[in-house]
């Protein structure tokens, strides 16, 4: 009996051993549930992979957190962050190990990862050979756009062109040039590939976004010929033109113009009407993946675009004398209106540059006539909106560059006229905010100030911009005096200021500085400044020239940033060079 249960035993092994070299019986087959054997089997899997580039990239950009995006635009020619240490810690804040460098350098290392996954999987599907190559064409135009990000910001960078499946440990830095190389290879795909700009639903990439993105690259790279090309098919485009008439959502009231219809509400998209965006990210109030909550308790501020809160001034602390020598609150906060501008906190200040001297650079009166530097588009005149004040009673206009003698900010701090250092008060782009059209749960209901918001106010309610027709413009403004030919450059930067009734300038202006004021005038806090700065090689000449703040502590070694050294140290079989003078 138990040499026949032996037997019995040894036959099983060997039965079982024999069936184990055909299959593995721990090998599972997915069929009724996602994972990464057959995520990628059907056109579903590829469109859930796609949609998470769009939040990766918008994640980054605007709405991971209150701070992360706007390391694009403090320490900029643009920007301050006003509760920074004078001197301006930049050698620490630049520090190879420090965190701001490596986060940025991981968060677009994953947008490439995941663009390598799709284009790599889509080898092995079942796709038709159309349906691929839209997905190549998306996940190639992302690819592009993230290894572009990391050439301004760090130079030269490992290129990965396909999904990395193992450890690997011995990467080598490509040339900038050899980065570029890449991107433009991309995005020639992609703008032959994706579909035109009116065949896709708002949000989506089309082929005009790639050949904007393309312009912007070949003009790094010094190819002007074929970047005038790009934008040109961009600008030539029968369905784009900048909007030069009041239009959307709130086109009948004022104070108004159309560059204020371009950031009020629902106007951001083509389906409004608006044949000047390129590239719109999504935000929806109160969706799943919407980025837009209304309902946050307090900080941390995450979930929504943080630009209100942390580009709007803290009018909160705005004290103001009576004739008793009372200091009484000036407005109510927060607000939906012209004085608070929503719930500012005061951190992202613009730079004395910005708000005194870019809107001079054509002529004197440009200060007044450009409708980009009207009251209603960029504050500088606050409204008293607190009754009581003898003084200053409700509708006395504060000019920041003539604030009352003994007025207090943040802190108690006086406030000096002209002075963009006190959180309390300083000029800000509307742009930011929805002012008088806040989501209707953030109203407090008061009958005292119908206006007043609730706390859990401070993000940016709005679709935001990532290209719009005016950036082609000026790109191929970029590429023509590239070339040389300053009379087309003039040309082109003429039609962005002539919707600005700024005045038109002469080929004999145009340079290089000139057309970062203009964009200055025509962004400001809309654009990622950091990109555009380091692209050319510019950051440290125009903080500089345009922010003392941080000229005291800028060095030449700063036109790039550190290769993070935990990346260095974990190289372990090769040599990740590091940039020069970190």
């Amino acid at each position: 009996m138990m040499k026949n249960i032996k037997l019995i035993l040894i036959l099983g092994v060997l039965v079982f051993t024999s069936n184990s070299c055909e299959k593995d019986f721990l090998e599972e087959e997915p069929l009724d549930f996602l994972s990464s054997a057959n995520a990628f089997n059907s056109s579903a899997g590829f469109e859930s992979s796609t949609n998470n580039l769009y939040f990766l990239v918008r994640d980054m950009l605007f709405t991971r957190n209150e701070t992360t995006p706007f390391e694009y635009s403090y320490r900029t020619d643009i920007g301050l962050f006003v509760p920074s240490s004078n001197p301006p810690n930049l050698d620490g804040e630049l520090a190879p190990t420090g965190g701001m460098p490596t986060n940025h350098w991981n968060s677009w290392y994953k947008v490439v990862s995941e663009a390598n996954t799709i284009i790599s999987r889509l080898e092995f599907s079942d796709l038709k050979e159309e349906e691929a190559k839209i997905f190549e064409a998306r996940a190639k135009f992302f690819r592009a756009y993230a290894y572009s990000r990391l050439a301004y910001l760090f130079g030269g960078v490992p290129i990965l062109a396909e999904e990395v499946t193992s450890p690997k440990t011995d990467y080598v830095r490509a040339t900038r040039e050899q980065v570029y190389a890449l991107c433009i290879e991309d995005l020639i795909f992609a703008g032959e590939n994706l579909k035109g700009i009116t065949e896709v639903k708002d949000g989506e990439v089309s082929n005009l976004a790639a050949k904007h993105l393309l312009a912007e690259v070949y003009n790094t790279n010094g190819n002007y010929d074929k970047a005038i090309a790009a934008a040109s098919d961009v600008i030539n485009d029968p369905a784009t033109a900048l909007m030069t008439s009041r239009f959307g959502s709130r086109q009948s009231e004022t104070p108004g113009d159309v560059y204020w219809d371009l950031f009020r509400k629902n106007n951001q998209n083509r389906s409004a009407g608006n044949t000047e965006s390129i590239l719109v990210m999504q935000i929806e109030d109160d969706t799943p993946g919407g980025a837009g909550d209304t309902t946050i308790s307090g900080w941390p501020f995450n979930s929504v675009y943080n630009l209100e809160r942390v580009h709007e001034p803290l009018i909160r602390d705005v004290r103001l004398p009576d004739s008793d020598g009372n200091l009484l609150a000036m407005a109510y906060w927060p607000a939906s209106d012209y004085t608070s501008g929503g719930r500012g906190v005061g951190f992202l200040a613009p730079s004395d540059y910005f708000v005194h001297n870019a809107y001079q650079a054509g002529d004197p009166s440009d200060f007044t006539n450009d409708i980009r530097n009207a009251n209603h588009n960029f504050v500088r005149k606050f409204e008293v909106t607190r009754p009581g004040n003898d003084l200053y009673p409700v509708g006395t206009l504060i000019d920041f560059d003539d604030i009352p003698e003994g007025a207090k900010g943040f802190s108690g701090a006086d406030l000096v006229s002209g002075d963009v250092f006190n959180r309390a008060m300083y000029p800000f782009q509307t742009k930011a905010t929805t002012i008088g059209n806040h989501p209707s749960n953030l109203y407090e209901g008061s009958t005292e100030y119908p206006d007043l918001l609730k706390h859990s106010a401070a993000g940016t309610f709005r679709d935001e911009y990532l290209f719009r027709l005016a950036g082609t413009y000026l790109l191929r403004a970029e590429a023509y005096l590239g070339n040389g030919d300053l009379t087309s450059a003039a040309a082109d930067i003429n039609v962005v200021r002539a919707r600005s009734n700024a005045s038109a300038i002469s080929s004999s202006q145009v340079d290089i500085d000139f057309i970062l004021d203009e964009r200055m005038r025509e962004f400001g806090i809309e654009e990622k400044r950091m990109f555009t700065l380091m692209r050319l090689g510019k950051w440290y000449d125009r903080i500089i020239k345009c922010n003392p703040f941080y000229a005291q502590s800028a060095e030449q070694r700063y036109n790039l940033w550190p290769i993070p050294f935990a990346e260095i140290e974990r190289n372990t079989d090769t040599e990740l060079e590091q940039n020069p003078g970190y």
